[in-house]
């Protein structure tokens, strides 16, 4: 097995597009790693762009905040501003596994892993966040929602890999939240994860919402049904109810060990619920 380990943007395309077999993209290797060592992937090469320093950033960009695919969770927690303005999104990144293993892993990766259950990739879609996508065909931007297109599987075509993450500008009186139900009280992956953004007015009513699933479909979901129920209320019970609603309805997950599928769309809007109070909360409104 190769190692390539570039220093810039353009050699990590150029080194990308010259393999022959299967060159997977080394961030934070949290996941990579781990499927290696178990056997359920085997590698030409690795490329790890945790040596370019453009990738290590996170800036100003746009209003927004640009987070390179090489910045840990640990890092992003520690960014006092971002955490200000997107606590939802951070706190979901640093749901990501043990303390140890926050300060290698990636916003990034855990989007490309393509798990349905990654925490980090609802809160990225509630957040509106784009990916940048780097190739020989130079840079292209999309939503992270359109990323992931089932279990382990992208929309990234060979040569091409994530350089950042852009979160836009928090709007004043907005607040964000990422909840998730798992069996234990830490370091396991989501039976039911939850986000939702949401703007108030300065009367308290609801004037923009995203809602977004996680673990309920083969991959991520936003639910604009759901956001709808929170646009033009000032996210009172009964708008929260409908939340619920509307979440449990856009819920398809499966059943395995982990959970039924009866229990995963109820604990659906029973999450959205929560994450909608705080939500609001942080926006400035009344709790």
């Amino acid at each position: 097995m190769q190692y390539l380990s570039p220093t810039t943007i353009d050699d990590a395309i150029r080194l990308l597009s010259s393999q022959s077999g299967d060159c997977k993209v080394l961030a934070g290797g949290t996941d990579l790693l781990v499927r290696m060592r178990s056997g359920f992937a085997e590698p030409d090469s690795i490329l790890d762009i945790k040596r370019i320093d453009e990738l290590r950033r996170i800036s100003r960009d746009a209003g927004g905040w640009r987070i390179g695919a090489a910045v840990s969770g640990a890092e992003m927690g520690e960014h006092a501003d971002l955490v200000a303005d997107w606590p939802g999104v951070v706190e979901a990144v640093n749901l990501i596994g043990s303390t140890q293993i926050q300060g290698r892993a990636t916003m990034a990766g855990n989007l490309c892993n393509a798990s349905p259950a990654a925490d980090s990739v609802p809160a990225m879609i509630a957040a509106g966040a784009v990916a940048r996508i780097a190739g020989q065909d130079g840079l292209r931007d999309i939503p992270v929602a359109d990323v992931p297109t089932g279990p382990g599987k992208t929309c990234l075509s060979p040569g091409e890999f994530v350089t950042s993450i852009w979160l836009p500008s928090r709007p004043e009186r907005s607040g964000d939240a990422y909840l998730r139900f798992i069996p234990r009280t830490e370091m396991d992956i989501a039976v039911v994860g939850c986000a939702v953004a949401l703007t108030l007015d300065a009367g308290g009513t609801c004037t923009a919402a995203r809602v977004s699933l996680g673990a309920v479909a083969p991959t991520a979901i936003l639910v604009d049904a759901a956001a709808d129920t929170l646009i033009g209320t000032t996210v009172d019970d009964t708008a929260l109810d409908a939340l619920a609603r509307a979440c449990s309805d856009a819920a398809r997950p499966i059943a395995d060990k982990r959970g039924t599928v009866e229990f995963r769309v109820h604990v659906a809007g029973v999450l959205a619920k929560r994450a909608a109070i705080i939500a609001k909360t942080r926006a400035g409104g009344a709790s």
